[in-house]
């Protein structure tokens, strides 16, 4: 008797195991992580990839203002670097322009959402409600599919995710914060950079920050000098075969 019951029990402890194995692997659509908590999977976003390629990328978040955005681009060519714009729906309607220059130039553009409001206060219909309304602003402008998301603020959820996810959209974070938007110096831009990066990395700036210009001229500088690519975020995260930790890191599954 002691015997069968301890069969049971050790039976039953590996599906609890194989199970919370299976949670941690991506099974939500490809585009996050689940990791087991108690009795429940918390979804997580790509922050940065596990690579061994010099490939980091750069990201600009766009709500408000867009003077500056122009001189971002011609860096960029300058150093034949390339980066992701994530775009409001309320700013791509009052730049289309702009969204026509980001996207002519060969960079990249995601969502950040309609009108920048806190996901996590949101109800499923509203979220999806801000995702299609500026994705179809974007795709109208460019006639291209939008295939990234960031939240506003960074915040998210579960249900952030998985709407995301079911509308093609990987949601994306960042693991290297320069802080620009607080008003900081450009060498302080470029000093955050240099002690946060890594192959793989995601970089966040702002396309109206009151030192963007100087602190990417910097941050360029730095990276080119120290053998990293800059690109996108389509160039450097993987789009199949791949799974994401606890932490946000994407990686190659063995």
């Amino acid at each position: 008797m002691f015997l069968v019951l301890r069969k049971k029990w050790i039976i039953a402890t590996m599906l609890v195991i194989l199970s919370a194995i299976m949670l941690s692997i991506n099974v939500f659509g490809g585009t996050s992580a689940a990791v087991f908590f108690g009795d429940s999977p918390r979804l997580v976003p790509i922050y940065n990839v596990d690579t061994t390629d010099k490939k980091v990328a750069i990201t600009f978040d766009s709500a408000w203002g867009a003077d500056k955005t122009q001189g971002i681009i011609d860096l960029l060519k300058e150093y034949g670097a390339n980066a992701t714009f994530f775009l409001v729906g309320f700013w791509a309607e009052k730049y289309p322009d702009m969204v026509r220059a980001i996207d002519e130039a060969g960079l990249e553009i995601g969502t950040h959402s309609n009108t920048h409001p806190d996901f996590t206060n949101l109800s499923e219909v509203q979220m999806k409600q801000e995702l299609e309304l500026s994705v179809n602003t974007i795709k109208s402008i460019t006639g291209k599919d939008v295939k990234l998301f960031r939240s506003p603020y960074g915040a998210y959820n579960n249900t952030s995710i998985n709407v995301a996810s079911s509308l093609g959209l990987t949601t994306i974070q960042w693991n290297v914060d320069t802080l620009d938007w607080k008003g900081i110096s450009a060498g302080e831009i470029a000093k955050r950079v240099s002690a946060k990066v890594v192959p793989g990395s995601i970089i966040l700036m702002h396309n109206n920050s009151d030192n963007v210009l100087d602190g990417l001229r910097l941050v360029l500088d730095y990276l080119k000098s120290s053998g990293y690519e800059v690109t996108s975020v389509g160039n450097i995260i993987m789009q199949e075969n791949f799974y994401i930790d606890h932490a946000g890191v994407q990686h190659k599954n063995n």
